[in-house]
């Protein structure tokens, strides 16, 4: 294995050395941490992690080597991978290869050797920050390069992680990368003992592939559309429900998408439509955003798999698999919390470490989401009602077509 040495350069000037593995070069984005112990190859793959270099805070990674069948998109996200030491050797059956033949096949810079704790320290403290991993020895040059890295607010990062054309993952159509990959890698099975009730448009913002099978679970038939898609097109398919997904960036950068979920809402109250509504993660923040609400960015945002949240209707903590840097900013009033400005969105579920927003819901319309993933990939099973629920709005909508 060809070895050479390399550095994470932070925006404020302080670095970190190390060993470059798998393609050697440079890259850039924002630097986040994750504290997840396992599931490495779930997170190379989600398109949430788009334009980010990902710090594993756990020490070994590698160990059980690359299977393709843990991915979560066609291919790797990252922009970059920070661990301390990744495993040369793999040990799984179903490993096909390990991560450094990954990261060379897609161009993915990778840095080990590093002290990823005092990395995640740093960054706990300073907050999440743009960085290059380089081979670049002129420490001065690289703080220049890197004060030239775009942020991540107001980026639109969807557009790099959206699906091309509208496909139906579970009935062997269309041309798309994602559906000739998935069926290749047999990650999307035909569920042929699933009766499906209910047509689903799936708003691809960067969805992750366990979110579909598990909308399939439950009995729903998937129409998957670009996230440009307009409200006209959306409609077109009288969908008996709207699923958005989750996705990379500042969601205020990605205006197309919460004002043709305006035009959707607006639709349904004029027209006395009931049409059910489920959003996770940045389909979360895309609902707060459409009801005139604000988001912002968290410090160093939220990237694990045993995150606690409480669930205000049940009085139950979950522990939850979370992967955003951005919330939906919510106020309190009178021991009740709101999507801030509008009372019509309650807050359901709240982060029990900063106390951020983790869940929202109409009072009055079909509509709700979390800033969590219930799918998990990876992590607990704790919210996976979520999709039943969804369900259930949409059995609602044949009793409501009757009345």
């Amino acid at each position: 294995m060809e070895e050479k040495n390399g550095v994470l350069m932070l925006e404020t000037g302080v670095f970190f050395k190390g060993r470059i593995f798998g393609y050697i070069g440079e890259t850039s984005g924002e630097v986040i941490f994750n504290t997840g112990m396992v599931g490495y190859e779930e997170i190379l793959t989600d398109p949430s992690y788009k334009g980010q270099i990902v710090v594993m805070t756990y020490p070994h990674i590698g160990n059980y080597g690359i299977t393709y069948y843990d991915f979560e998109s066609v291919q790797p996200q990252v922009e970059g991978f920070v661990v301390s030491e990744f495993s040369k050797i793999c040990s799984n059956w179903q490993a096909k290869h390990n991560i450094e033949f990954l990261f060379k096949k897609y161009k993915i810079v990778g840095l080990e050797n590093v002290d990823t704790r005092a990395l995640t320290k740093y960054i706990r403290t300073k907050g999440a920050m743009r960085g290059i991993i380089s081979t670049e020895t002129d420490l001065k040059k690289l703080y220049s390069k890197v004060q030239k890295v775009p942020s991540i607010i107001g980026q639109d990062l969807v557009k790099k992680v959206s699906c091309k054309e509208v496909y139906e993952p579970f009935k062997q159509k269309g041309k798309d990368d994602i559906v000739s990959y998935a069926l290749n890698k047999n990650l999307f099975v035909n569920y042929d003992g699933v009766v499906t009730k209910y047509k689903v448009v799936v708003i691809d913002c960067g969805c992750k592939f366990n979110i579909l099978r598990w909308l399939r679970k439950v009995g729903c038939d998937l129409i998957v559309v670009p996230a440009e898609t307009t409200a006209e097109k959306i409609l077109s398919f009288t969908p008996d429900g709207i699923f958005l997904s989750n996705g990379p960036g500042d969601p205020e950068g990605v205006p197309y998408v919460y004002k043709t979920l305006e035009k959707l809402i607006s639709y349904s109250v004029n027209h006395n439509k009931y049409l059910p509504i489920f959003g996770i993660c940045l389909g979360c923040q895309m609902i707060g955003l459409a009801f005139g609400g604000k988001t912002y960015k968290l410090k160093f945002g939220h990237h694990g798999i045993n995150h606690p949240v409480k669930n205000f209707d049940t009085q139950k903590v979950e522990i939850t698999s979370q992967n955003h840097n951005f919330a939906v900013e919510i106020e309190e009033v009178e021991g009740k919390f709101y999507v801030k400005g509008n009372k019509d969105l309650i807050v359901t579920h709240i982060n029990l470490n900063d106390y951020s927003c983790e869940g929202i819901e109409h009072k009055s319309l079909p509509i709700f989401a979390v800033q969590y993933h219930p799918e998990s990939a990876p992590g607990p099973n704790d919210s996976k009602y979520l999709f039943e629920k969804f369900v259930e709005l949409m059995e609602k909508k044949s009793n409501y077509a009757k009345t």
